[in-house]
Formats: structure tokens, sequence, C-alpha cells
């Protein structure tokens, strides 16, 4: 247990045990719809006493912009491992001295010093996994070893969604081409271009809302996804089945950091803290259905690659980056066009 937390409690000892309990604190969260256990959040006021907001947005692009604003008010976010460089450029999030929080030393090896926080200053991995699409098996019953299905499609024209922003859809379509993440070639971006500009006959919606509903009940027969949502949607029911495209999956980090300018800085590192100790990281994992990188209780872990096959890629796997000013400038340049 950490000193921060044994004060918290110790301190929560000598409140009035009549009515409802004084909160020590607040923490503001802006996290990733539905990434965080309300379970665990309830736990984390009652053991602490600091009461916990939540809200959530569908894109790194909406968190970056909110922060590029000023003012957000939250403490805590939870971008991925790309926007966390880009937001560390920006002067966005404050130095808490990551690499001394008790979160710290429960993270596996391979994602300390990881080349968008090296020295671990910022930030703290809460999850990872893979950006792909997947497929209604009710409508569609052919193959999904490739992304051409869902670039190039033939069967699945016209019954076809994606995600509303460029991030991975663009990244999918460099795997796909072989074209480097991050180029500055005007000549490879225009393939990228061409490919998304040939599809878009084929797609029904550009949105990343209600995915579960709109491949459910079968408005469209594929979606760009994520693994764990699909993971999550298929063990509830539904017959969709998660892609494993040869030409391998858009891998993503997310991590629990702190904006610049941030008001409850303590208590928001009480949160990560709390969230990193292992039977929370356990129930954590159990409930958003994505891999962790932190120690977890492998007893009490809910998922296998026998009964989750969506974590355990048997394909290659390629962390998007973040690219320079040029680079970023042709993503937005070839999105902007295609929706135009």
């Amino acid at each position: 247990m950490t000193t921060l937390k044994k004060s918290l409690l110790a301190t929560a000892m000598m409140l009035p045990m009549a009515g409802t309990a004084m909160a020590e604190g607040q923490v503001n969260i802006y996290a990733w719809s539905e990434s965080i256990s309300p379970e665990l959040i309830e736990k984390f006021t009652e053991e602490t006493g600091i009461e916990v907001t939540v809200d959530s947005y569908s894109s790194n692009e909406d968190a970056l912009t909110r922060l590029q604003a000023g003012s957000s008010g939250y403490d805590v976010i939870t971008p991925s491992q790309h926007f966390v460089k880009i937001m560390i450029d920006e002067g966005l999030l404050m130095d808490i001295d990551a690499n001394e929080m008790s979160a710290y030393d429960q993270l596996d090896e391979e994602w300390k010093g990881q080349w968008w926080d090296p020295e671990n200053d910022y930030s703290i991995p809460m999850a990872y996994g893979t950006a792909g699409f997947a497929v209604n098996r009710d409508i569609y019953d052919g193959p999904v070893d490739s992304w051409s299905v869902l670039f190039e499609p033939t069967e699945l024209a016209g019954k076809i969604a994606m995600l509303s922003y460029p991030d991975e859809v663009v990244s999918a379509a460099q795997l796909y081409l072989g074209v480097e993440y991050c180029t500055e070639e005007t000549s490879e971006m225009r393939k990228v271009y061409e490919l998304l500009d040939a599809q878009k006959s084929g797609v029904v919606a550009y949105t990343s809302d209600n995915i579960a509903n709109r491949l459910g009940s079968g408005e469209v027969a594929a979606h760009f996804w994520w693994d764990g949502q699909v993971l999550r949607n298929r063990l509830d029911g539904a017959n969709i089945e998660f892609a494993m495209p040869k030409e391998g999956l858009v891998g993503w980090l997310d991590s629990y950091v702190v904006p610049a300018g941030a008001e409850n800085v303590d208590e928001a590192k009480a949160f990560i803290n709390f969230m990193s100790e292992v039977d929370n990281a356990t129930a954590q994992a159990n409930y958003y259905a994505h891999s962790v990188p932190v120690e977890i209780n492998e007893e009490e872990s809910l998922y296998t690659p026998e009964n989750a096959p969506e974590l355990f890629p048997t394909v290659p796997v390629v962390f998007a980056q973040a690219c320079s000013p040029a680079a970023q400038d042709l993503v937005t340049r070839v999105w902007t066009d295609l929706l135009q």
C-alpha cells in the first residue's frame, strides 16, 4: 500500500461515521467511452473519500483538441501512445514524476522507457490492444484474412462502416498498401487516398458512435473496430468476428496522464496508483476486455487465447507513431479530401 493511500485511509478513518462521508477531494477524468470500471470508481471513492467524475471521448483527436483549447478542467486523461508524445511536445501534459509512483513499479518491463515517454515522467500505461475490423457472421460468411475484404470490397460493398477520424483508418490503409507510417512522400499518401476514395462508394457511414448496435443489428456487415469491444459484444451474444488480416493490425497503448494546469494532481496520482494495484488492475482488465501492461492476478483473469482470440493476435501488430508536422499534414489532407 502506498504512503499516499495510507494517508488517505487514515484521514478517512477520522471522519464522522454518521450520515454521508465528507469527500477528501475530487478527480475529474476524461477517458475513452466505457473504458473505466464503474465498480472500481465506486471502490476508490469508498476507500479514499475522493469523488470521481468521468466524461468520455471517442477519438484521440477529440482529447487533443480539448487540451489545446486550454483549461480543460480534467485531472486525468487516457490518450494513446502517439498522442501522448504529441501532447508532451506541445506542453499539454504535466510532469508528474510517474517513474516515482507505485503504479510505475507495477508495469511490465517492456512498457517502461518507450519512445513516447522515454523517462516515464508523464505517463503510466493503462491498456493496450489493436484496431482492425469485425464482421457480422449472420450476414457475411466469407474470409477475413486480409484488409482487402474491407478496403477493396466485393461482397461487402455497401455494407461497410468506418471510423469518423483518420488516425487508425489511415494507418490500416498504410499497412495494407505497404506504405510506411508517417511518410512524408506525397506519392505514397496519394496511394492511400486513392484506396480510400475507391472504397468510399461502398461505405455506409464514417462514424465512431454506436458501433455495437450498427454491426450487431445488421445495419452493416463490417465495421472498423477495436479488439476488446468486439470481444465484449461477442461474449454478450453478438455473432461477430474480429479479423486477423495477414498485413497486420494497428497497435495502440493508452496511458494515464495528467493535463498541464490540472487542479487535483494528488488526487489524480492517487487514482492512477489505485487502478494499477494488482487486484484492481485485474478487475479493470476483466471489465475493459483489453490486454494490460501491469501486473495482474492471472488466476482471476477472465481471458485466454481460447475464449478471447481477439486479445491474442496471430498476425503482426504495428503500433501507430507520432508523425512529423509534414507527415501529419498529409494524413489530414487525405482525410479532408476524402470526406468533402
